[in-house]
């Protein structure tokens, strides 16, 4: 039997989970830039940023889903489920979805990661509920059709396709693969071709049915808008669909990757008949979380972040070996990638190697200089703030904030992190992740002699 005390306990627990708790997170000069967040009955999120001095505003609804939480069976599915969501609902026709934002002039999209899905559309400010009402509509009452999946399965394997025409794009999947494996972070976020054509209409519904659960998604908006006003839009909407009183949430399992890192010094080759060499050389990096991220974007802008960086300056503009070629970071719940990307020809494509291994080694070994440091600073800074201009950018940091880290960070307390960053922690990072072997991934017309040089590159 249960205690009335327990019957209490429990009532007062219902009772409060029914309450919608608002908490203001950032607090700007007259209400600009002002971040506030509404949990909703049921745990939905909703995080909004109020710029008044803007006429759009961009609405994003966030699943912490990716292809990194499929089975291998499953390759795929979060990216396919993204493009069936515009395929229809109870109340609109794909057609009323796409005709709704483009009758106003506004702009629609989605985007699939290895960790999560966006879904977003950025309008004028006066025609934001009727973005909440389509965004909404779409992630709550999607029918997924049969007819639907076997129609967007052609599309899905055209995109397939094109990414692998694209070899510039293509080497990044190799490199996920050399450095992860057979793993979810290793396979392709699009799947392959026989994953997609195994995929069924049901598979797919219950991926939705586990995935897309209030308690998995945050809710973002942008812009001139009314925190207030933007919650009790997004609360009628999934009221409308039953969506809030769900009870049968999955809790998403810890995502644990580390442990698939391969071996130090692994390379794949695709021998292709390409113009260019594709090249890819990195080492395993660091989590999103790992407070060392600072000092290892400092060290990425300096290295290969822009036209004054090192690789920059040593392959294009010093030696003309290739057009592009810079060095990024990835980050994830639980590991991460560094690497060096450079296209060029087939036969430079061993001076090309040489030249980025020699210069991750020598910042390695002997780091960067103080001024160098402080140059990539001040470059990291600028081009943070630069890149926030715009609400569709508001809304990708506060939405993707709040489902990454839980917590909100304001521009000024991210340029005071970035300026924090010393020459110590910078050199020892680089130590740190640059010291270890690295691995390489190639797609190009490779001759056999120059596929043993390739590996002898990171030996």
């Amino acid at each position: 039997m249960t205690s009335r005390s327990s019957q209490a306990t429990a009532r007062t627990s219902s009772e409060a989970r029914a309450v919608a708790r608002t908490q203001t997170l950032l607090k700007g000069k007259d209400g600009i830039g002002t971040v506030r967040r509404t949990t909703l009955p049921g745990g939905l999120r909703v995080v909004t940023e109020t710029l008044p001095s803007v006429r759009s505003a961009t609405f994003g609804i966030w699943a912490n889903v990716g292809s990194r939480d499929e089975t291998p069976s499953l390759g795929g599915a979060t990216h396919y489920l993204e493009h069936l969501l515009f395929k229809g609902t109870h109340e609109r026709s794909a057609l009323d979805i796409s005709a709704a934002i483009d009758a106003v002039g506004g702009e629609m999209n989605a985007f699939t990661a290895k960790e999560y899905t966006c879904y977003y559309a950025r309008v004028l400010d006066t025609d934001l509920p009727l973005a909440i009402d389509v965004v909404c509509d779409m992630l709550t009452g999607s029918l997924i059709r049969q007819e639907d999946v076997d129609a967007e399965r052609g599309v899905i394997l055209e995109e397939i396709a094109m990414t692998e025409d694209d070899p510039g794009d293509c080497v990044h999947d190799l490199f996920a693969h050399t450095m992860f494996g057979d793993t979810p972070l290793g396979r392709p976020v699009l799947g392959t071709v026989d994953t997609v054509n195994a995929l069924t209409a049901d598979r797919v519904r219950r991926f939705y049915k586990k995935h897309y659960d209030p308690t998995h998604l945050v809710v973002a908006a942008a812009g001139n808008i009314d925190h207030a006003t933007v919650v009790r839009q997004v609360r009628r909407a999934f009221d409308k669909a039953g969506a809030l009183s769900r009870t049968d949430a999955v809790p998403t399992p810890p995502r644990d990757g580390s442990r698939a890192l391969r071996t130090a010094g692994k390379v794949e080759l695709q021998n292709r008949r390409t113009e260019q060499a594709h090249v890819v050389l990195g080492v395993p990096g660091l989590a999103r979380t790992d407070e060392r991220r600072w000092a290892l974007g400092v060290l990425n802008t300096a290295l290969g972040g822009g036209m004054s960086s090192r690789l920059f300056q040593e392959v294009r503009e010093k030696r003309g070996l290739a057009y592009s070629v810079y060095s990024y970071t990835s980050g994830f719940a639980d590991t991460g990638l560094f690497g060096v990307y450079a296209g060029c020809r087939p036969s430079q494509v061993h001076d090309v190697l040489k030249i980025c291994r020699d210069e991750l080694d020598r910042v390695a070994s002997d780091g960067l200089p103080d001024e160098e440091i402080e140059r990539a600073i001040g470059q990291l800074s600028g081009s943070t703030v630069l890149g926030l201009e715009d609400t569709g950018a508001l809304m990708n940091r506060i939405g993707k904030s709040e489902l990454c880290w839980g917590s909100q960070m304001s521009v000024d307390e991210m340029l005071a992190r970035i300026s924090a960053v010393t020459p110590d922690e910078v050199r020892a990072v680089a130590g740190e992740v640059l010291g270890q072997r690295p691995s390489l991934s190639v797609i190009g017309p490779l001759k056999d002699k120059q596929a043993d040089r390739l590996h002898e590159a990171v030996s």
